[in-house]
């Protein structure tokens, strides 16, 4: 029989994770501790400070006697500032505004053709090797900033941890793979490589842009935000179409 100290102290985590303290504080913690090992690192463009605090997140919740749910309930909270934080992108917009003006013809005319190609070949890849539609549809908005993907998966039936596991690998793949085009093309045009972190990367390469600059980050939060928009207009009417 459990002696009754023991049996208060292992309740001690799960009646922690009942009010939102707790969630935010580990989430916090693990931003912070995320941002301090990528620094140790020497910053590697692999292995950015959000995969880091995941992990952390991912570990501890393993380690104590609380489930995914209790996590995310407080977690809520922390949710809430995703949709805000997104349209504070429009600083950095804003203060490039002429160099966009100035770019809008080839913006307008490759964003479409980018945004397309970056939802369909997942999908296109999933069902050549027989996946079911709810992971089709969780699949689908892995290339746009998380506020939008998660109301489109919600809508197209998917699964949002398969979403925000695809999230994080989109992201990490854009960051590697844009990066090391431009390298190999030469292209030092940080408006270009912004863009292209952007729109293939959504936050986790607009993070990676301003890293590179503030012209950089600037369009790269265009690319996201259009990207964005284009994909929750499109996709739903394509999805209805299609299945």
């Amino acid at each position: 029989m459990t002696p009754p100290l023991f049996a208060s102290l292992a309740k001690l985590p799960t009646l922690w994770f009942q009010t939102p303290i707790a969630s935010i504080a580990l989430t916090l913690a693990a931003y912070f501790l995320g941002v301090r090992v990528f620094k140790l690192l020497g910053r590697p463009n692999w292995c950015p400070a959000m995969l880091i605090a995941a992990l952390f997140i991912a570990a501890v919740i393993a380690l104590l006697p609380v489930g995914i749910d209790d996590y995310k309930t407080g977690a809520a909270w922390l949710m809430l500032l995703l949709g805000p934080a997104t349209v504070a992108l429009a600083v950095p917009l804003y203060q490039q505004l002429g160099q966009i003006r100035a770019l809008w013809k080839p913006i307008v005319m490759t964003l479409p053709l980018s945004a397309t190609l970056a939802a369909c070949y997942a999908l296109v890849i999933a069902w050549a090797m027989g996946a079911p539609l709810n992971v089709l549809a969780s699949l689908a908005p892995k290339s746009v900033t998380s506020p939008i993907a998660l109301s489109l998966t919600e809508e197209l039936g998917g699964s949002t941890a398969l979403l925000m596991g695809s999230l994080m690998l989109t992201g990490l793949t854009a960051i590697f793979a844009v990066e090391w085009l431009c390298r190999l093309m030469a292209i030092r045009d940080h408006r270009l490589i912004g863009l292209a972190l952007g729109i293939n990367g959504h936050a986790l390469g607009t993070v990676r842009a301003f890293e590179i600059s503030h012209q950089a980050g600037a369009f790269a939060s265009l690319g996201m935000s259009l990207t964005g928009v284009f994909t929750a207009i499109v996709l739903p009417v394509a999805w209805h179409l299609l299945f």
